[in-house]
This record gives C-alpha cells, structure tokens and sequence, in this order.
C-alpha cells in the first residue's frame, strides 16, 4: 500500500510541475488567463497529493494500535519506548 501511495504522490507532483511548465512556456503564448488557470489549479496539487500519501491505509498500524500478536506487540512497544514508562509508573 505504501507503494502506492508513494507512485500517486509522485505522479500528482509530476502533474503540477508539467502544469506549471506547460502554463508558462507554451499555453502563455496563446492565452494569459489559461495559464494563470492552470497555474491556480495546479497550485491545490500538492496539498492534495499530501493528504493522499500520509492517510493510513487499511493495512497499516497505527501508531497505538495493539496487533493481537504477544510477540509482536512487546517489540513494537520496546521499539516504542513503552515498556520503560510504563515500568516507571508502576515503581512509582
């Protein structure tokens, strides 16, 4: 999933430096105001492509969400640094 979402990020981002170059060396030529529309809109790209690279897929873990797994949650909590507040805590 991330791969994908990696590849439509790049191509959103290779679609509004083309717009902008296009805008601005060929569409100029024949119409101002087509270039500066385009420009607009290739100006709401890149947020957009931001928004669609970091959403969490359904596959992904998030960041506090516990897998089931014994195992595999004690070394995502080490990982995490979890395992040693809490111990803290209990000493307290």
């Amino acid at each position: 999933m991330y791969a994908r979402r990696r590849h439509l990020y790049f191509a959103m981002m290779g679609t509004c430096v083309g717009m902008f170059v296009l805008a601005w060396a060929v569409v100029r030529l024949w119409s101002v105001p087509a270039a500066i529309g385009m420009c607009l809109f290739a100006m709401v790209i890149p947020p957009v492509a931001a928004i669609v690279a970091n959403r969490r897929g359904p596959d992904d873990r998030w960041w506090d969400e516990e897998t089931g797994d014994p195992e595999s949650d004690r070394w995502w909590n080490e990982l995490d640094d979890r395992r040693g507040r809490d111990d803290q805590r209990d000493g307290q």
